[in-house]
């Protein structure tokens, strides 16, 4: 699977672009500013429907302008298929493959998987529980179209049950029959989405480890745990806290708070892990996510590498390097604000690279 071509329009700082891409190496470059990664955020867009860094699809439109579209054409070895992205502001947006339109933009997931190293990946070991667990939902949902409904109808009832729960406070009345309902649902669909990341956890741990004694120089043990309310008798842990969620008027407990720990010699690596040993453990997990997704749906997913150069010291960037040259990967999408850099480490690993020079949402070279 390779992406052929992609077409923008009003997409971020660009007006009009269309440009036609290398089926292995494509490397963008040019300084702060011209474009780079939010080329990168538009071939992001056509494999997942959203944008990696904007929260927001109206975030995504060119100043001033009120809609946006995208236009891919992926090569899927024995057929072209075609992808179209549209945005107006206060419409609903439009997903086509091959000029017929999803009913939900989620039914699109998955057929074109993408792996994505950015600068700000570093939230995932740093931040709180919600943006692991967002992490990992993203990795098996590209691998999974039941897990994805069973986590959007699971999220559905939660947004119900804490909606309830609002309304006995500001009402001053408790319905124990009603509320045990929502209760229900989220127990039986948490119970499938539990079984199906636990299971997760224990292919992808291995990979993880894996990835990690290949990038780091150290040899420190590395773990990855799975922590979930549903590991202990789920039905009392709600009763338990009934009166909780009455007072903070939302559910505190369920498959919504499980955790992933990313541990380092039995402690949580955010707190006493090297910078070095946060890097190589997050490319590991990174990795293993490209190994994972191709091992599951047998198709290389395309690899969007943001500044990593910068991010990088020199050793990792050989090991990575090592890896493109050894056809681990299929088609790789770089950017880089140094040119000569780039041309120095692509020119020696015998693939065909095809360098983009951005400037002010242009291509001029």
């Amino acid at each position: 699977m390779h992406l052929e071509s992609i077409g923008l329009h009003n997409f971020k700082n660009y007006e009009s672009l269309n440009v036609a891409f290398s089926p292995e190496i494509n490397c963008f470059i040019g300084k702060n500013g011209s474009g780079k990664t939010n080329l990168l955020d538009a071939i992001h867009y056509l494999c997942i429907t959203r944008s990696a860094f904007n929260p927001q699809d109206n975030q995504c439109t060119l100043h001033g302008e009120d809609f946006f579209s995208l236009k891919g054409k992926m090569n899927l070895g024995e057929r072209i298929s075609t992808i179209v992205c549209g945005m107006q502001i206060g419409k609903k947006k439009l997903i086509k493959l091959d000029d017929k339109p999803y009913k939900k933009a989620s039914e699109h997931l998955g057929k074109f998987p993408v792996v994505l190293i950015a600068p700000n990946d570093t939230d995932v070991i740093r931040n709180g529980s919600e943006d692991r667990r967002k992490f990992f939902d993203a990795i098996i949902a590209q691998t999974s179209q039941v897990y994805l409904n069973q986590l959007i109808n699971y999220n559905h009832v939660l947004k119900q049950r804490n909606g309830l729960l609002k309304q006995f406070a500001d009402r001053d009345y408790f319905d124990a029959a009603l509320l045990q309902q929502y209760t229900d649902q989220l127990i039986d669909l948490g119970g499938k989405i539990h079984s199906q990341r636990k299971s997760f956890i224990q292919a992808f741990k291995p990979i993880v480890e894996h990835h990690y004694a290949q990038l780091s120089e150290e040899s420190e043990p590395i773990d990855l745990l799975y922590e979930s309310d549903f590991d202990q008798d789920i039905a009392a842990l709600f009763k338990q806290n009934i009166k909780k969620d009455i007072i903070l008027k939302r559910t505190n407990v369920g498959i919504h708070k499980d955790d992933y720990p990313f541990m380092m010699e039995g402690e949580l690596i955010k707190k006493f892990g090297s910078q070095g040993q946060q890097k190589s453990y997050l490319i590991a997990l990174k990795l293993a996510n490209f190994d994972y997704i191709n091992t599951e749906t047998g198709s290389k997913p395309l690899l969007l590498l943001d500044d990593i150069f910068d991010k990088l010291d020199d050793f990792r960037i050989t090991k990575l390097m090592e890896m493109v040259a050894s056809d681990a990967f299929g088609q790789i999408f770089v950017t880089d604000a140094r040119p000569e850099r780039s041309h120095k480490i692509f020119d020696t690993i015998g693939h065909e690279v095809k360098f983009f020079e951005m400037e002010g949402g242009k291509v001029v070279s």
